[in-house]
């Protein structure tokens, strides 16, 4: 990626800056796909259920969800450079821990301290491109993560089974650990050194406040995650009780942000029009994408009968594809402007979902691979788009905290969709089971679903143009600090 520095040794600097910052985005990505591979072999190793070994990723996945905002504002209270430090060295130990382990609790325990690590390492990564490249070029930069985020999620499941395959599955965690240190070494050389004031005078650390959230989103995390005893996967009554705990849990975090001196997030961010509105416009497009994930793979074996190995090359075209447009979607965003293109990306988003609706009943295979070909485009180009807009301003001291408010946002609507999206397959097909149902009962669930999709594009595309509207109106804005 080129820079605007002139002078050649800082430029230098700066590329090997990002290709720590893009490795840091490759680990984490790749510590969810590659461990989803190995559950059947991890079953096997440890004599375990399917639900057993599923905590697997799930103990990863909660403790991103959990802790990214709290170590996002960590970062920005302590040093971001030195916590990305400690969070690069958790993840490569907790890798050798993982491939060490001997019983499925300690492999799950590893993989909740890994998944911390992680959680470090995607809050901050984002928070450091203001400080690494020329605002002018932070939507390359943000659209280089973007891909790196799409070839650790695409890599994650070929790389696991080969690994397992010829090395036996401590494998698929022990290739972290090489990738670890490289990735150490580069960010303890190049990255900027953090600019701290006397002790005296940095704010509180919001101990209530990161509580009440981390309860909050694991509550809301395991209702969308954990399945009903009723053989179906449906929401049973625990779902509900655990919903209704996120929302009292809400409810309290907010109380408590108020009494705050230094809240863990600042309300006021949440006055701004723009800002709320990347925010739910991340979940929503998240939720979207989620549904290609859980629907595909049934509509590609079940309605057009292709075999595994030719459903896992379809499904490869998406991330494909993302890795290949992550760097294009950014220089987009350089070119003409954050706003504009996260209108257009929404919009390839919503003709893409659409079509998933409506050619692939015309088209079959062809008419699938055509629409992911639009969808996932326009999903790179949203995602350069809105990260660069709400990092572009905000101030330095809270860049961590927005970051990991992003990724945390993403990550919801990853869960939401997981949920919410599969129950309208499952809905939509009348099907009592869905890996028997007849094949076109599986085709009608598949275009009802990306029809939902198509509206819920719809609806962000209506949330940005709303708060568009709202902030050219002639008021003051919210503080931020």
């Amino acid at each position: 990626m080129k820079t605007s520095i002139a002078n050649p040794e800082a430029a230098v600097s700066v590329r090997w800056a990002l290709a720590s910052l893009s490795l840091s985005m490759l680990l984490s990505s790749l510590g969810t796909s590659i461990a989803n591979v190995g559950l059947p072999t991890l079953a096997q190793a440890f004599n375990a259920s399917f639900q057993e070994v599923q905590w697997v990723v799930l103990a990863y996945l909660l403790a991103i969800t959990t802790l990214i905002v709290s170590v996002g504002r960590l970062g920005d209270l302590t040093g971001r450079r030195r916590l990305l430090l400690a969070g690069i060295a958790l993840f490569t130990v907790a890798s050798v821990l993982c491939g060490l382990a001997s019983t499925l609790g300690l492999l799950i325990a590893a993989r909740a301290v890994q998944g911390l690590g992680a959680a470090t390492m995607m809050a901050l990564t984002m928070a450091f491109v203001g400080e690494t490249v020329p605002k002018s070029r932070a939507g390359s930069a943000m659209g280089l993560l973007g891909t790196m985020s799409a070839v650790g999620t695409a890599l994650g499941p070929s790389l696991g089974g080969v690994l397992i395959a010829g090395f036996g599955w401590q494998a698929m965690f022990f290739v972290n650990v090489p990738l670890g240190l490289l990735t150490w070494v580069l960010a303890r050389r190049y990255l900027p050194v953090d600019r701290q004031g006397p002790k005296t005078d940095r704010p509180r650390f919001d101990h209530l406040g990161t509580l009440l959230l981390a309860l909050t989103l694991a509550a809301y995390a395991l209702a969308m995650t954990t399945r009903s005893g009723d053989g179906r996967g449906g929401f049973g009554p625990l779902n509900l009780a655990l919903l209704l705990a996120a929302a009292i849990g809400v409810g309290l975090f907010v109380w408590a942000e108020t009494k705050a001196a230094a809240p863990l997030v600042r309300l006021a961010m949440f006055r701004a029009p723009g800002f709320s509105a990347s925010l739910a416009t991340n979940a929503l497009v998240a939720t979207v994408m989620m549904a290609t994930l859980v629907v595909g793979p049934f509509y590609l074996a079940r309605a057009l009968g292709l075999n595994a190995a030719l459903v896992g090359l379809v499904l490869s075209i998406g991330p494909v594809i993302s890795a290949l447009t992550g760097v294009l979607a950014g220089r987009l965003v350089d070119h003409w402007g954050a706003p504009g293109m996260v209108i257009a990306g929404l919009v390839a988003m919503a003709v893409g979902a659409f079509a998933l609706s409506g050619l692939a009943a015309l088209f079959g295979m062809v008419g699938y691979i055509a629409a992911i070909a639009v969808l996932t485009p326009g999903y790179q180009l949203f995602q350069a788009a809105n990260n660069t807009a709400v990092m572009a301003d905000m101030p330095a001291d809270q860049r961590g905290v927005l970051s990991g408010m992003l990724n945390l946002s993403r990550n919801l609507g990853l869960m939401t969709g997981a949920s919410a999206m599969g129950a309208v397959f499952a809905f939509a097909s009348k099907a009592a089971d869905i890996t028997t149902a007849r094949p076109e009962a599986v085709a009608t669930g598949m275009q009802t679903t990306f029809a939902v999709a198509g509206a819920l594009i719809l609806v962000a595309l209506a949330i940005v143009l709303g708060s568009r509207a709202l902030t050219t109106r002639p008021s003051r804005p919210a503080e931020l600090s």
